[in-house]
């Protein structure tokens, strides 16, 4: 018998907190070479989605997320991301726990977002916004007020923003340029067309790009990606299935002008330069990360009623 988190169990075994902390060592053990992670295997189902699987190993145990991404989905009642996570012992291949895939993936993205802003912000930075209201921004909105900043939320679909703000304690964002005016900025959206153009950040901001995870997406223009100090969550995928991309196949950047996140955190490199610098993090979401909610999740499985999946 296996236990099954579902995505309301996944949220009450691991807060927010607790999201960034586990986020955080995993970034920390990936980059000392403690944990693994193959490539993200897309399987494309275009035009209307495609399915994801993302392995990883580490602390004893090995991770295998199989997740989809359908963005017209919304408009059918159905949810942009489905999937399950499945963690296994790795001494002897035996499953410890099912997860719902998309909660996990909404915690660790958030986790990700704040994670980089506090690493990366000006320590001045107090306001954060967040575009996007659907699960994984709310996830991320979560996660900042979490921390005690000030967040404003906007979304294309007003009553979604406002209805989140609600829920979580955040504000409205007048409008989009007034969000994209914030010292802590996070963008999640689908990723179908630029939110960032030339010439929208001023000195100083920060930026989390979450949403462009997969090819032919983009939050940010090539041009603005070559004004900014740019780091990544990992070169190789960000490099093939991020905002990066873009700006690599133009030449704008190379492997030497991003700097990865978990390095920054380990000492191996260093973070924002100065005051007036404009830092961006490009996410496209690590199964280390998800390895690390999935732990933590399992920290709290005898406290919780979980169904026992026979296996």
């Amino acid at each position: 018998m296996v236990p099954f988190f579902r995505a309301a169990d996944v949220d009450a075994a691991v807060s927010p907190e607790r999201a960034v902390e586990a986020v955080r060592n995993a970034f920390l053990a990936y980059a000392r070479g403690e944990w693994s992670m193959p490539p993200k295997v897309y399987v494309p189902a275009y035009p209307a989605g495609d399915f994801r699987a993302m392995p990883a190993l580490g602390s004893g145990h090995a991770l295998l997320k199989w997740v989809t991404s359908f963005p017209g989905n919304p408009a059918h009642g159905l949810p942009t991301v489905t999937g399950i996570v499945v963690l296994s012992d790795a001494s002897n291949g035996m499953p410890k726990a099912l997860l719902d895939a998309a909660a996990v993936t909404a915690l660790r993205t958030g986790a990700a977002a704040v994670l980089a802003a506090e690493t990366l912000a000006r320590p001045a930075a107090s306001a954060a916004a967040v575009i996007g209201a659907g699960v994984n921004g709310r996830a991320v909105a979560r996660a900042f007020v979490a921390t005690g900043r000030e967040v404003a939320l906007w979304d294309v679909d007003a009553d979604r923003a406002r209805a989140t703000a609600e829920e979580i304690g955040a504000t409205m964002a007048a409008s989009r340029d007034d969000a994209l005016a914030a010292d802590v900025v996070a963008t999640v959206t689908p990723g179908r067309e630029i939110v960032i153009a030339e010439g929208t950040l001023r000195q100083g901001q920060h930026v989390s790009l979450m949403g462009a995870d997969g090819p032919g997406k983009a939050e940010i223009a090539v041009g603005e990606l070559a004004r900014a100090h740019v780091f990544c969550d990992d070169w190789e995928q960000a490099s093939h299935n991020g905002d990066l991309v873009h700006a690599v196949e133009a030449g704008v950047l190379t492997r030497g002008d991003a700097t990865e996140l978990g390095a920054v955190l380990e000492g191996g490199a260093t973070g924002r330069g100065s005051d007036d610098d404009i830092t961006v993090f490009d996410s496209t979401g690590l199964a280390i990360q998800d390895l690390a909610i999935a732990l933590a999740a399992l920290e709290r499985a005898e406290e919780l009623d979980l169904p026992q999946i026979p296996l």
